[in-house]
Formats: C-alpha cells, sequence, structure tokens
C-alpha cells in the first residue's frame, strides 16, 4: 500500500514537471523558435520562374520571393496600387505611352554563388534583362502575349527577327521601348496607348525582377532555382510534394503599412495592429500538395497546418452550417474568412478540334447547344454545396467589366432549346442508341481532360448525365493538373473546365480570352476573330468610362454567340485558420500575403 502510495506520488510529480516544462517551453518560443506558416495547395506547382510560369500555384511562390515595381496595398478595397521597388509612382506622358519609372538605391537579390561572393543590387537594367526574356522564343514564356500586345517599341519586332533568323536573342541589343536611362530609371516606351499599363508592373509573380547572372548560371534549371529580391527564398522543393521557404536574411528593412478605408473595420483593426512591423513577420513557409480534399481538411483540424486556403466544398456545410462558424470550430479559436472571389469557372472548347471547332453555324450550335445543356446550377448546389454564384459571361467579379445584372445565353441552362438547336442542325440519333451523330452520319463524342481527384470526379459526373440527356455522349481523359495546362496551352485537347483568377482591378486581362494575339497564352479557346480582335484594342487603348464599358457588354454578347467559353460559376471562398495565425486577409487580385502575417507559436503548443 505505502508502495503504490509512493508510486503514485511519484507519477503526480513528475506529471506536474513535465506541465510545467510544457509551460516554460511555451513562454520560450516566442523568442527562440522560428515562426513558421504551414499549409497545402490543392493543386502541384509547375516551376519558379517567372517567365515560364502561368498557374496561380507556382504564382504565388515566385510573388514572394520575386518582386514587381508595384504591388497593391494590402488592406485598401478598392485595389490602390503603390511602389515596392520602385521610388515612387510612375511619370507617365499624356499619351499613356511613355512611362519613366525611379528605382530605389540600396535593393539586393539573395545571395547566390552566381553572385560570386559579393552582395548584388537591383538595377533598372534587371527589369530590361526580365522583360526581355519573355520575348526570347527560347524562353518560350506562356505570358508573352501580356507583354506583345503593349507594343514595346522595337521588342515585338526583334523577337519576329529572331525567330525567323534563328540566331541567339541578344540581350545587350538596345529595344528603344525599354531602355534604362541609367542606374536606377527605367523608360518604357509603347508603341500604343494603354491608360492602365501600371497595372501589369505590379504583378511581380511574373514581372519580378531576375538577375542575368542567375539565369546564365543555371540556364537549364531556372525553374528549380529562382533567386530575387523578395522577402522568402526557395529552401528546398520535392516537386508535386513539398515546397519550402526561408525568410530572406538579408532583405531590406521594410515596414507594415496600409490605407485601409475608415469604415473598413476588419482593416482598421489588422493596421492597428501590426503598423510599423519590420516584414515580413514569419520566419519560414512550409507548403504541402495535397489534391485530394478530405486529407487536406483532416490536416487542417488535426492542426498540421495553420491556414486551410479555399475550404474544400465536400465539407463547407461542416465547417461554415448556415452560413456561420461551426461551434466546435469556434471553440478551438479557428476563424473564418469567406468573400466572393474574383475569379470564373468556364468551360472551354478548342476551336481549332475538328468537332467543336470552327465558325460555321453548326459547330458553332453544336457549342451552343453543348453550354445550353450544361447544368452549372446543379454542380453548385451539389457538389460546390452552394460556394458559387452563377456567372453569366467570362468576366471576373471586382473588375471593370463585370456588371451582375448582366444576362445571357453563355449562362442559361436549357436544354429543350439545346435538343432544337441539334436537331435543326442535324445532330441526330441515326442508329437508336440514344446518342446523336454529326451531320455526315460520323460519330459525335466530346473528349475532356480532366483530373482524378474525387471532387473533380461529382462535377465530372453532373456534366456528363447533363450531356447524356441532351444525347451527347461524353468520355474522359485523365491526367495531373499541370499536363493538362501543357496539353491546353500547346492546343492539344477537346475540352476542358477550369478556373481563371483576376491579377488585377482592370477587367482587359480577361477580354484576352478571345484575343488571337494572346492563342497559346491566355486565348486558351484559341479562337481568332477579327471583330474581337477590334473590340479588344479599343477597350485596350481607351481611358475609362462609359464608352469603353459599352464596349465591353459588346464583346461579352459576341462572345455569348460563338460559344468558345461557357462560363459555369464565381466561386465564393471561405479560408480558415488557427489561432496562431495572425493577420490573415485574403489577398483580392495579388498573390502575395506571407510578409503580412505572422504566426504566434505559443498557440499553436498551447491547443
Amino acid at each position: 500500500m505505502n508502495v503504490d502510495l509512493s508510486l503514485r506520488c511519484r507519477a503526480l510529480l513528475l506529471l506536474l514537471c513535465l506541465f510545467g516544462s510544457a509551460r516554460l517551453a511555451a513562454s520560450e518560443v516566442s523568442d527562440t523558435s522560428p515562426k513558421v506558416l504551414r499549409y497545402a495547395f490543392r493543386v502541384s506547382e509547375t516551376g519558379f520562374d517567372p517567365a515560364k510560369v502561368t498557374d496561380i500555384y507556382s504564382r504565388i511562390v515566385t510573388s514572394h520571393i520575386f518582386e514587381g515595381l508595384y504591388t497593391y496595398d494590402h488592406l485598401a478595397r478598392p485595389a490602390k496600387l503603390k511602389p515596392l521597388t520602385a521610388a515612387a509612382l510612375p511619370e507617365v506622358s499624356a499619351d499613356f505611352k511613355t512611362w519613366t519609372i525611379r528605382i530605389q538605391p540600396g535593393i539586393y537579390f539573395a545571395d547566390d554563388p552566381a553572385f560570386k561572393g559579393k552582395k548584388r543590387e537591383l538595377t533598372a537594367a534587371d527589369y530590361v534583362y526580365s522583360f526581355k526574356r519573355f520575348a526570347d522564343p527560347s524562353t518560350n514564356s506562356p505570358t508573352w502575349d501580356g507583354l506583345e500586345e503593349n507594343h514595346l517599341l522595337g521588342l515585338n519586332e526583334y523577337r519576329a527577327q529572331v525567330q525567323k533568323s534563328k540566331q541567339p536573342f541578344d540581350y545587350d541589343k538596345p529595344i528603344e521601348g525599354l531602355r534604362a536611362l541609367d542606374r536606377y530609371t527605367l523608360q518604357i516606351k509603347l508603341g500604343k496607348s494603354r491608360p492602365r499599363f501600371d497595372q501589369n508592373l505590379a504583378d511581380g509573380s511574373l514581372l519580378g525582377a531576375v538577375a542575368r547572372e542567375v539565369i546564365e548560371a543555371y540556364p537549364e534549371h531556372s525553374s528549380e532555382h529562382p533567386v530575387g529580391t523578395g522577402p522568402f527564398q526557395l529552401a528546398s522543393w520535392r516537386r508535386s510534394s513539398q515546397i519550402n521557404l526561408d525568410k530572406n536574411p538579408g532583405y531590406r528593412e521594410r515596414y507594415y503599412d496600409a490605407e485601409p478605408n475608415a469604415d473598413d473595420a476588419e482593416g482598421q483593426a489588422l493596421l492597428a495592429r501590426f503598423k510599423g512591423r519590420r516584414i515580413p513577420m514569419i520566419d519560414r513557409v512550409e507548403v504541402a500538395i495535397i489534391e485530394e480534399n478530405q486529407p487536406r481538411w483532416l490536416s487542417f483540424l488535426d492542426g498540421q497546418f495553420d491556414l486551410l486556403d479555399r475550404t474544400p466544398e465536400d465539407f463547407i456545410n461542416q465547417a461554415m452550417p448556415g452560413g456561420k462558424l461551426a461551434p466546435n470550430l469556434v471553440k478551438k479559436g479557428i476563424q473564418s474568412f469567406r468573400v466572393v472571389t474574383s475569379d470564373v469557372l468556364f468551360t472551354v472548347f478548342n476551336l481549332e478540334d475538328p468537332v467543336v471547332g470552327g465558325y460555321s453555324p453548326e459547330r458553332v450550335a453544336l457549342r451552343r447547344a453543348i453550354s445550353l445543356g450544361t447544368d452549372s446550377e446543379r454542380e453548385i448546389r451539389i457538389v460546390r454545396r452552394g460556394q458559387a454564384i452563377s456567372a453569366q459571361s467570362i468576366m471576373l467579379p471586382h473588375t471593370t467589366g463585370y456588371d451582375a445584372s448582366f444576362k445571357s445565353e453563355s449562362g442559361e441552362y436549357d436544354p429543350a432549346k439545346a435538343k432544337a438547336l441539334l436537331d435543326l442542325y442535324g445532330f441526330i440519333d441515326r442508329d437508336g442508341d440514344g446518342f446523336r451523330e454529326q451531320p455526315d452520319g460520323s460519330p459525335l463524342v466530346l473528349e475532356s481532360l480532366t483530373t482524378p481527384e474525387q471532387f473533380q470526379r461529382q462535377i465530372d459526373q453532373i456534366w456528363q448525365k447533363s450531356q447524356a440527356a441532351i444525347g451527347i455522349k461524353v468520355q474522359f481523359k485523365t491526367a495531373k493538373w499541370p499536363e493538362n495546362l501543357k496539353a491546353m496551352r500547346a492546343g492539344k485537347f477537346q475540352i476542358w473546365s477550369l478556373a481563371s483568377s483576376a491579377a488585377a482591378p482592370d477587367g482587359q486581362d480577361a477580354l484576352g480570352f478571345f484575343f488571337s494575339e494572346r492563342i497559346g497564352g491566355q486565348n486558351y479557346a484559341r479562337i481568332n476573330l477579327k471583330s474581337l480582335d477590334e473590340l479588344y484594342n479599343q477597350t485596350n487603348a481607351l481611358p475609362d468610362g462609359p464608352e469603353r464599358l459599352a464596349l465591353f457588354t459588346e464583346l461579352k454578347r459576341l462572345g455569348a454567340a460563338y460559344a468558345p467559353y461557357r462560363p459555369r460559376g464565381h466561386r465564393i471562398i471561405t479560408d480558415l485558420a488557427h489561432a496562431q495565425l495572425l493577420g490573415y486577409r485574403r489577398p483580392q487580385f495579388w498573390l502575395n500575403f506571407w510578409e503580412y502575417v505572422d504566426v504566434d507559436e505559443r498557440l499553436r503548443l498551447v491547443k
């Protein structure tokens, strides 16, 4: 009896010591342990060379490694441009063709062996080189079209000359429209008026400065060896599995500051809490790649991740019953952040495909019928659990040209009208198997790219059934998302359903879906119509105002008539965060936010 009591006392003493040690460790965390942000991407990255990426997940990473000349105020709504590496907003000529930018002295690239032990300062020449890389045919940049349409004087012409001659791109050749006037002054001259060109300069994920020495030191591995001036640097990378980044130890002194609206209570609270803090506030970011929704959700609940970026639709009712955070999550200190995001879910048809492509009446009718037979409302209601709003065009919420009251056939579900169109143009069931044949009697079978996760399979099943209901057979070709993206860029696909997010407040970029010069880039449908190109060029040159908005509407109506895309919805995104993640606010158009958040490791241990 006495031995048993003694053992119990010693066990109790041990527990008290352990508890005291745990409390002590928690109190020491703030001073000694690195602050680590942990979360997961739902889609694999493709690489980290700004001139070679286009997918949003790779660009989230590059936006924290590289820096553009400008950025957006993290808390301002509506979005507001502010200098990042530039010393001030650009000096712009009256015709919006000449843009002069002064760069801050004393900004340095992260250390790298390519610099041979010397500190490497950012200069205007770095932006000249970085922009030229998009024009170099050997770079094969998927986003060259974005610069190309701005007609930097001499750049498009030199690219064409290099392509024709098959000679290497000469980066030392002077280009009139892209010059470093001195060490810290960049001048860009455009062949056409571009009133909103500065918004392009705010996308550091693509137009961030790279160092020529680094690219030339790792010519075949630029996607694996990113070196920029940004707040973070790549520490390790297991492709499609894990991405780890550390705070750039040589990052310049930069402090939290913003200008939220006076009536923005959340923004004002964040500013009051963090104003004057040196950024970044965290030491490390660890990103896992988890494509399936259930393990990503469970990993967050288990505390493995601080942030759940986009709560999976499968679990939204568990997380937010009735639109409010579940009591069990509230008890855990979990926070919710809900927004209608600036994106669009859509189905794209390859207009160069012999079945769904082309401009003849019967091919246009086929695309329109497929669109009319697409039950996107059912997809939103059942698979997405109501976490989207209906889309009537390819335009994105919160951008110029988006009109919530706009209605068109693009967003309509009418299987009776779809059947009537198919009948009228000779797509009928000739053999009685329940599926239609083409007007010449050959089989009509649609092939859509897709991805293997369970969530996408649910969406595919709804679409397949809705098409079967109008007599169209659908089959799927399954591959990982990066492989599907590559196939789409090359035009080696028939149909794919995906999403696009806004990178700027202006809606011009979404109109690029219809611009022929963006084929192989953002013109996923590969549509080539003079009338659409003319409208695109007019909207690009006009200042903001009623005349420009009227052209947006005209282009949306033409898009509905030719049906190269079937818009399906705009997502409502709910992010969740554990109590230790402080200062989070989903960016509106930009992708960088890591430098604006803090992690209190003591709260992680307490849970």
